[in-house]
């Protein structure tokens, strides 16, 4: 008799316990009600996907211009001994891929895309907010790691689709090409103005030489001057090219930026070995002082430096002049196309056969669940059974409640 007692304490199982066969009981006798709802759902999916209209996504790809492309001006300023100009040259057509997605991204760019192709028209939007707002949700642009940007456009056309992709393509080198041209000429016009003040200096220069050579026809310089000289002219012109630089950044940048700050340092310290060499610091300097050689022969090698120190600007000053033109006679983007956008032939979305098989599981497990409750509440206690039917009656309370305001409304 005891062993059969143990044996029976064994085979209880707990009310608290989940058993699984009871489960799987209440999903057998309610099969045919899953059955129904996994149905239901299963093919509602799929005539809601075949109502929703096909999408193509076009894409095309850019390659931004790279910040050590120089070009052919910077090879020719290099080749003519242009020194810190050849950097100049070669800095002036970088750029980011950050700077050409905020164009594309950019109110301008958008509204001349939807200009062009009419797409307050197409769109049927109230507003021209609205027109940009939907433009925005169907052209995306991405930048990868390796600097190459891509438009993708989504759009129910596959050739209005890549139309779409081009057009962004198109008015982004137009605005960009504009924005270069608009450098280039304001550093052509103040290379312009200040090549005109150094040719009128040269001149008077050439001027003072010439009426002070035809009076003191004897004087000359002697080979350490002459190279003190050229060495003064060669910082001067290199400190003027630095200027230029300064002024050029000073434009689009503050003195606080580390170009900026760089620029100015070597000008302070070009402007240290001028003085240096001029005599005019504390310690004198490679030029003769007045006190140290005759009067006129002093004369002569401060007009000898004068004369050479303003051909060295007139050269440097002329060489960066014509970079100036050239950048600013070019016709063409630096931006690289590396693949138009085409128009696909296959649709991107919708995803029809996804659509039904995502809804199809979840309305399994939704009539699972379902059955569940239900067997939950057949099987209530006579407490529980009235509070289930005083919520039901609160309920019912309360929309006839709100039923009634709406009709007195």
């Amino acid at each position: 008799m005891s062993d059969e007692k143990n044996n029976c304490q064994v085979l209880e199982v707990p009310d608290d316990e989940i058993n699984l066969l009871e489960l799987l009981r209440v999903i057998v006798r309610n099969l045919p009600l899953i059955a129904r709802i996994t149905a239901a759902a299963m093919i509602l999916s799929v005539l809601y996907s075949l109502t929703l209209t096909n999408v193509y996504t076009a894409k095309a790809t850019l390659l931004p211009p790279q910040k050590d492309s120089g070009g052919g001006a910077a090879a020719l300023l290099a080749s003519m001994g242009g020194g810190g100009l050849g950097a100049l040259a070669g800095g002036s057509g970088g750029g980011s891929s950050d700077l050409y997605l905020g164009l594309l991204k950019s109110r301008t760019v958008t509204d001349s895309v939807i200009k062009r192709l009419d797409l307050h028209t197409e769109f049927k939007s109230k507003n021209a907010d609205l027109t940009r707002t939907t433009l925005q949700n169907l052209v995306k642009f991405q930048a990868g790691k390796d600097g190459i940007i891509t438009i993708t456009a989504d759009y129910k056309d596959p050739t209005k689709a890549a139309l779409l992709a081009n057009t962004f393509i198109d008015e982004l080198q137009k605005k960009s090409l504009q924005l270069n041209l608009t450098k280039a000429s304001t550093e052509r016009n103040f290379l312009e103005k200040r090549l005109v003040v150094v040719k009128e200096d040269l001149k008077t220069a050439e001027e003072e030489m010439k009426r002070f050579q035809e009076t003191n026809k004897t004087i000359k310089a002697d080979d350490q001057v002459k190279v003190a000289i050229e060495g003064i002219a060669r910082l001067r012109a290199e400190m003027v090219t630095k200027e230029v630089q300064l002024a050029s950044l000073r434009s689009s940048m503050t003195d606080e930026s580390a170009e900026v700050r760089t620029l100015l340092a070597g000008i302070t310290k070009l402007r240290s070995q001028l003085n240096s060499m001029s005599g005019t610091g504390k310690g004198g300097g490679v030029i003769p002082t007045v006190g140290s050689a005759p009067s006129i022969g002093v004369e002569y090698i401060r007009r000898l430096r004068e004369l050479k120190i303003q051909e060295a600007l007139f050269e440097q000053l002329t060489k960066q002049f014509e970079l100036a033109k050239m950048n600013e006679a070019r016709d063409a983007s630096s931006l690289q196309v590396l693949d138009e956008a085409v128009p696909p032939l296959h649709k991107s979305k919708p995803k029809r056969s996804l659509i039904v098989i995502l809804s199809t599981v979840t309305a399994l497990f939704c009539s699972v669940f379902l059955v569940f409750i239900r067997e939950y509440l057949t099987k209530l206690s006579p407490e529980d059974s009235a509070i289930m039917d005083e919520m039901k009656d609160s309920l019912k309370r309360m929309l006839r409640l709100r039923r009634t305001e709406h009709k007195s409304a």
